[in-house]
């Protein structure tokens, strides 16, 4: 940057402090016209709730590991769908696994999802009973809230004994 200087700059004051002029010597910065800038970023101090939610979610699955008897019952729960599995984390296999996309499990076709994730909760029952599983390690919503799939799928499950309700 440079210095310009602007010599005898005048001054005159207001007639109320009485008028005199003053002569005074100012240094103006001359500022640059072509500069490059960098784009601003905005960054966010929290994650949002959905990543927040898939973070809560990991740290459990390292907390609760599923068996072959007592495996961990995962739910993901999409915009129309629902999909459901038992998972052994121990032999990294899937005992079971369920959908509302299935055809076994939708065999009318007026059926709701409602009412095929409540026969997807009836099919894991089932699948428990053949595979001598009495009860689950962890039941992982995979951060989705309990929405009205979700909720038809545990009462299904429930009843079983699988959920404390």
């Amino acid at each position: 940057m440079a210095l310009v200087n602007v010599a005898a700059l005048q001054f005159t004051t207001s007639a109320l402090f009485g008028s005199r002029s003053v002569t005074s010597n100012f240094q103006v910065l001359q500022t640059r016209t072509s500069f490059s800038s960098k784009p601003l970023v905005m960054r966010a101090r929290q994650n949002a709730r959905t990543e927040s939610a898939k973070i809560r979610n990991r740290r459990m699955q390292k907390k609760y590991n599923g068996t072959p008897k007592k495996p961990r019952l995962s739910v993901f729960c999409s915009d129309k769908q629902l999909y459901a599995m038992l998972v052994d984390d121990q032999n990294k296999k899937c005992l079971f696994y369920g959908s509302t996309l299935q055809k076994s499990i939708r065999q009318d076709p007026h059926c709701t999802t409602a009412e095929a994730a409540t026969r997807v909760g009836e099919e894991l029952i089932k699948a428990c009973s053949d595979l001598n599983i009495s009860e689950i390690s962890s039941y992982d919503r995979n951060g989705f809230a309990s929405g009205e799939r979700i909720q038809a799928f545990e009462i299904a499950i429930s009843e079983y004994g699988f959920l404390s309700r």
